[in-house]
C-alpha cells in the first residue's frame, strides 16, 4: 500500500468530468458522481493530528533545544522557535500553501503557482483529497495540517546555529528560507492530483474508442504530468524524510559553517543547562510525532495502525541502539544519548512509516543510531564544525538513512506495504510491481536534489542576510547571552 502526501483539488471531480466529456459526452452526464462528503471521523482525526504536530514545535522542540543550550540563551531559543512558528504560519496562508500545492505552470516540476494566494477560492465547503478513492477531508483542515509541517521544519535549523544568531537575522532568513527552499521541495515531493484524478483518467482512457482515444490519452498524460518532479520520479516520502529532515539538516550545517563556531567552542565547557527540559522536550516530540506520521495518511483507516506501530517500535529500537553504542564507547549510557536516539529513530522512520513492515522498522531503528552517533561524535570532532545541537548529525544523516531505507523496506518480500497502483485497477488500491533498482534510484535522486537545493540555496540566503543586516551579534553581546541582548529578559532569576 502506498501513501504519498497529495495535493488538494477542490474541483477534481469537475476536471475529470471534462476528461470524460472529451471521450463521450453522454458518459460525462450519466457517470458524474455526487459531491463527496467528508467523513467526520477522518476530519476529527486530522484535527487531532494537527494539534499533535503543533505540540511538537511548542513546547516540544522549544523545550528540547532550550534545555540543550546554556542558561543565558534559554529564553532566546524559546523565542526563536515560537517566532518562527508564528511567522511561517502567516506566510503559509498568504502564499505558501499555493506555492506548495497548486499547479506551477511551466515551473510545475519544481514549485507551485499563485492560484490560491491568500487562500483564494478556499472556504468551508472546499475539499482536499486523501489517499483513498472518493475520500476527502475539508481543505481548511488539510491546510492547517500542512502548515504545522511548514512551521516546524525551519525551526529545526535553529539547533545548528544556536547561541550565536541574531533574532532579527533569524526572522529574515526564515521568511526567505521557507519561500525559496521549503515550499519548492514540498511541491516536488508531495504534489499530485490524488487517487481520483489518476483513477478517473485511467478509466476514461480505458473506455475511450475511436477518435476519442487520442483525446483521452492526452488528458491522461496531462493528469499524470501534473505532479512535482520527485513524485514523478517515484520517490517515496511518507511524512517528510526529504522535505523536513534532510532539508532542514543540511541547511543547519551550512548555517553553522557560515556563522562559524560559538565563542569559546572547543576551549570552554558548554554543557546543556537543563537535561530535564531536554528529556521533557524529547518526550513531547515523540508524542507529537504520532500526529506527524500517522496524520500523514490523512485518514483514520485500517492502515493507520501500521504507521502507528512502525513509528513507535522504530523509535524504541533506535533509543536502545544509541544507548548501547554510547555505553560501549563512553563507558556510561547518558540521558542525552537516549533522547538523541529517540529523535534519530523518529527521523529515520518518518519517510518509511507507511511503507515498511514492523520488523523492517525495528531494523531501521537499530541501524540509524550508530550512524548518527558516528556523525555527531567522530565526524563532527574530526572536521571541527560547531553544529550546536547536532541538527546535521541527527536530522540530515538520519533523514538520509530513512529515505534510502524506505526504498528497500517498501519491498513486499521484506514485509513492506508495496507501492499502490492507482491506474491499473482504479478504485481497488492494488499494489504495483516493485523494482528495487528503480526505487532506490528514485530515492537517491530526491535525496541528492534536496541536499543540493537546500544546501546551495541556504548558503546563498545566509550570506545575503549576513551582507544586509549581519548574522551574528557582537562578541560582547554573544558572551552576555542572547536572552538579555536580544530580548531584555532572562529565563531564570536566581
Amino acid at each position: 500500500m502506498e501513501f504519498r502526501k497529495i495535493a488538494q483539488y477542490a474541483g477534481v471531480v469537475g476536471a475529470l468530468g471534462a476528461v470524460a466529456l472529451i471521450v463521450d459526452p453522454a458518459l460525462a452526464q450519466t457517470a458524474a458522481p455526487p459531491p463527496p462528503v467528508p467523513n467526520k471521523a477522518d476530519t476529527t482525526f486530522m484535527y487531532i493530528a494537527s494539534v499533535l504536530v503543533l505540540l511538537m514545535t511548542v513546547p516540544g522542540l522549544a523545550l528540547f533545544y532550550g534545555g540543550l543550550v546554556r542558561t543565558k540563551n534559554m529564553l532566546s531559543m524559546f523565542m526563536q522557535v515560537f517566532a518562527t512558528l508564528c511567522l511561517v504560519g502567516i506566510i503559509w496562508v498568504l502564499y505558501g500553501y499555493s506555492m506548495a500545492f497548486t499547479n506551477g505552470g511551466a515551473l510545475n516540476d519544481y514549485v507551485g503557482g499563485f492560484s490560491k494566494v491568500f487562500l483564494k477560492g478556499v472556504d468551508s465547503t472546499t475539499l482536499a483529497a486523501t489517499f483513498s478513492n472518493g475520500v476527502y477531508i475539508p481543505e481548511y483542515v488539510y491546510i492547517v495540517f500542512q502548515m504545522t509541517f511548514a512551521c516546524i521544519t525551519p525551526g529545526l535549523i535553529l539547533g545548528a546555529v544556536a547561541e550565536r544568531l541574531k533574532f532579527s537575522a533569524m526572522l529574515v532568513f526564515m521568511a526567505l528560507w521557507v519561500t525559496l527552499i521549503y515550499f519548492p521541495i514540498a511541491h516536488m515531493v508531495w504534489y499530485w492530483g490524488g487517487p481520483d484524478a489518476f483513477g478517473n483518467a485511467a478509466k476514461a482512457l480505458a473506455a475511450a474508442t475511436g477518435d476519442g482515444k487520442a483525446a483521452a490519452q492526452a488528458a491522461y498524460d496531462a493528469v499524470m504530468a501534473d505532479a512535482g518532479m520527485g513524485f514523478k520520479w517515484g520517490a517515496l516520502d511518507f511524512a517528510g524524510g526529504t522535505v523536513v529532515h534532510i532539508n532542514a539538516g543540511i541547511a543547519g550545517l551550512v548555517g553553522a559553517l557560515i556563522l562559524g563556531p560559538r565563542l569559546g567552542y572547543g576551549k570552554e565547557a558548554m554543557p546543556p543547562h537543563s537535561l530535564v527540559n531536554c528529556m521533557i522536550g524529547a518526550a513531547l516530540l515523540w508524542v507529537g510525532w504520532f500526529g506527524f506520521n500517522v496524520g500523514s495518511g490523512l485518514e483514520a483507516n485500517q492502515f493507520s495502525g501500521q504507521v502507528f506501530i512502525n513509528t513507535f517500535i522504530a523509535t524504541c529500537a533506535a533509543a536502545l541502539s544509541w544507548m548501547i553504542v554510547e555505553w560501549i564507547i563512553k563507558g556510561k549510557p547518558s540521558a542525552l544519548g537516549l533522547a538523541s536516539g529517540v529523535v534519530a529513530g523518529l527521523v529515520a522512520i518518518t519517510p518509511a512509516c507507511g511503507f515498511a513492515g514492523v520488523m523492517g522498522s525495528i531494523v531501521l531503528g537499530l541501524v540509524v543510531s550508530p550512524i548518527c552517533f558516528f556523525f555527531c561524535s567522530a565526524i563532527k570532532g574530526a572536521l571541527g564544525y560547531d553544529d550546536s545541537l547536532d541538527v546535521f548529525g541527527v536530522h540530515c544523516v538520519g533523514g538520509i538513512v530513512g529515505a534510502l531505507g524506505t526504498g528497500l523496506l517498501v519491498n513486499p518480500e521484506w514485509g513492506g506495504a508495496g507501492i499502490a497502483d492507482y491506474t491499473s485497477k482504479p478504485g481497488e488500491m492494488v499494489a504495483g510491481t516493485y523494482d528495487m533498482v528503480a526505487q532506490m534510484t528514485a530515492q537517491a535522486k530526491m535525496v541528492g536534489t534536496t541536499l543540493l537545493w537546500s544546501g546551495i540555496g541556504s548558503a546563498i540566503l545566509f550570506k545575503l542576510v549576513d551582507i544586509v543586516i549581519g548574522l551574528r551579534p557582537s562578541e560582547e553581546k554573544e558572551r552576555e547571552g542572547l536572552d538579555i541582548t536580544d530580548h531584555g529578559e532572562s529565563a531564570y532569576h536566581y
